[in-house]
């Protein structure tokens, strides 16, 4: 179930996030589901080990996952012009985010095979 969260949620986000330009009402509520979706799923799976890299690395990715849920946020305020925000901050959560979960996938999966 959690799988499916995650790559449901990942296929929302990223039709969500390319859906602006081309359907700016709907995206927003594809983001935030997908945000829904894949956030809680990614910030359940957790890490038992004694790394203390794996560990920094996890907490960074939930901080990622935390600010795709902000991005989505503001992504309806930057729709419906609601104060404060009404431009194209979400674009820089989204960038913000996306780096720090491709980065710590990345290394976390490298980690784990340098641990074996």
């Amino acid at each position: 179930m959690k799988q499916f969260a995650l790559y449901a949620g990942g296929i929302l986000l990223v039709a969500g996030a390319l859906l602006p330009l081309f359907l700016p009402t709907v995206a927003p509520y594809l983001f935030a589901l997908g945000a829904l979706l894949f956030a809680p799923a990614q910030i359940a799976d957790r890490y038992e080990g004694r790394n203390i890299i794996i560990r920094r690395l996890r907490r960074q990715q939930v901080m990622g996952a935390l600010l795709l849920v902000v991005t989505a946020a503001l992504m309806f305020m930057s729709a419906y012009h609601w104060p404060p925000f009404r431009g194209g901050e979400w674009k820089i959560a989204l960038l913000i985010a996306v780096f720090l979960e491709l980065y710590t996938t990345l290394r976390i999966d490298a980690e784990v095979k340098k641990e074996k």
